[in-house]
């Protein structure tokens, strides 16, 4: 997969924290290596965002995990402001599952194929 999606090693390396979040397992042996721990329908982009990347947040102070620590918080105008963002972001990518993502995939390549086959259009 890593290969496909062209990932650097250093994103590849980022599997162990997948497999700390419950995302993928691993397999010992010649044909090891990584797979799903649960089905693609039940594993969303913000699952995958979180175990590689961390919270979901634009500012640190509106962090998912632990807020960052901000001597203006009490009455930062902006604070609301990034808080909702973090939160539209979230719900979009909760909303998204891997399974919606290969459903994707399959008809961008159907789309590429048939676009191959068509004759072009005469001038």
């Amino acid at each position: 997969m890593a290969e496909r999606q062209n990932l650097s090693e250093h994103y590849w390396s980022s599997y162990s924290h997948a497999e700390k979040a419950g995302l993928v397992r691993s397999v010992r042996g010649a044909q090891g290596g990584y797979i799903l721990a649960r089905e693609p329908a039940e594993i969303t982009v913000g699952d995958v965002i979180r175990a590689l990347e961390g919270p979901i947040a634009p500012v640190s102070c509106v962090s998912e995990e632990a807020p960052g620590k901000c001597d203006e918080a009490d009455y930062c105008i902006t604070r609301t402001v990034w808080a909702r963002v973090r939160d539209g972001i979230a719900r979009v990518l909760d909303s998204i599952s891997l399974a919606d993502i290969c459903l994707e995939a399959e008809k961008a390549q159907q789309r590429t194929a048939a676009a191959r086959f068509e004759p072009e259009a005469e001038h």
